[in-house]
């Protein structure tokens, strides 16, 4: 990626924010899309270095804008497009600006992509695409189930990416990550959820501890979009980013509890418990393709990585606000 032209769409996002920083390091030319507020705020790229972030462009910008879109993507070589409206509970409140934002935003990146001729586009697809898991672990073969207004957004956008590659041979590729997790994610995400809370106390709310999860450091996770934009031969192809290790809600509390020297207890929370035909109860990752295709393999444990996003947390648990509330 050195030398490249990259833009980074939902680069003040989570993984956004630790991918953009990682280019940089490794000299890429990085333009970071993110949603344009009157706050003037960027996002999780306000944690990066300020001597990154100073050799950074900047670009705030509306992914559901087509003339936006297409001027944000206008002289780069590589584009990956991460930005997204993630949460699953709000999917339930506001399905159309899932539309709008995972399908339409990720059309104007295709389209705009044709037109200029991109050389790559990336396009991040979820896990929750596959739903409970008719089989384990799940391959790219799995069949797609839509289980929330989210996953069905992502499995159109998904079908979208393929449909320009076997149309006009767009040079897209689709990278499918499992749960990722560490420093910077939102509070809405369950490892925060957890962390967040027992840094604070003894006791944690949550929905359903029984559902089973594939959690994967978000520096493997960003190693694997890195290895899927410098490949060609991935084109068309749907790659599966995870470590392959099952783990219950109820483990992870406890692992966390490990972490930080508490023996924590669970209060089951009924508003944070998925209506029950929308619960995906098993997630685990098949990776052989990223490993036979692009060499990738996860290169941190889920404890270690648990250990290093515990400690994030601690130090910079008071730049998040209500962090003791619900967050859809």
């Amino acid at each position: 990626m050195k030398n490249k032209k990259v833009l980074i769409t939902g680069a003040g996002g989570f993984i956004g924010s630790h991918l953009t920083e990682r280019l940089i390091k490794e000299s890429s030319y990085v333009k970071a899309m993110v949603h344009y507020n009157s706050r003037n705020s960027h996002g999780q790229l306000e944690f990066i270095d300020k001597d990154l972030k100073e050799s950074l462009e900047i670009c705030p910008s509306d992914i559901t804008d087509p003339v936006s879109v297409f001027k944000a993507m206008k002289g780069f070589d590589i584009v990956l497009n991460l930005a997204a409206l993630i949460g699953i509970p709000y999917s339930y409140n506001a399905p159309n600006s899932y539309v709008e934002t995972n399908i339409k935003g990720t059309l104007n990146i295709l389209n705009a992509a044709r037109e200029l001729e991109t050389t790559k586009v990336v396009i991040t697809s979820t896990s929750e695409v596959y739903g409970t898991a008719l089989y384990t672990p799940i391959d790219e073969k799995h069949p797609l189930q839509a289980q929330s207004p989210y996953s069905a957004s992502k499995i159109a956008a998904d079908k979208l990416a393929e449909s320009y590659y076997l149309s006009f041979n767009m040079p897209v590729s689709i990278i499918r990550p499992f749960n990722t997790f560490g420093p910077r994610q939102s509070l809405r995400a369950i490892i925060p959820t957890i962390i967040s809370q027992a840094i604070k106390g003894d006791v944690v709310k949550l929905g359903n501890i029984s559902t089973v999860r594939d959690f994967t450091y978000v520096k493997d996770t960003v190693d694997g979009f890195i290895k899927v934009a410098q490949n060609t031969f991935n084109n068309g192809r749907v790659t599966n980013i995870g470590t392959g290790r099952a783990v219950t809600i109820n483990e992870l509390v406890e692992i966390i509890g490990n972490i930080l020297n508490k023996d924590l207890s669970i209060i089951e929370d009924s508003n944070r418990i998925r209506p029950e035909k929308s619960e995906v109860l098993k997630l685990i990752c098949d990776s052989s393709n990223a490993k036979d295709l692009i060499k990738w393999e996860p290169r941190y444990t889920l404890e270690e990585g648990l250990e290093k996003t515990v400690n994030w947390f601690k130090k910079n648990i008071n730049n998040y606000s209500k962090s003791n509330n619900y967050n859809l």
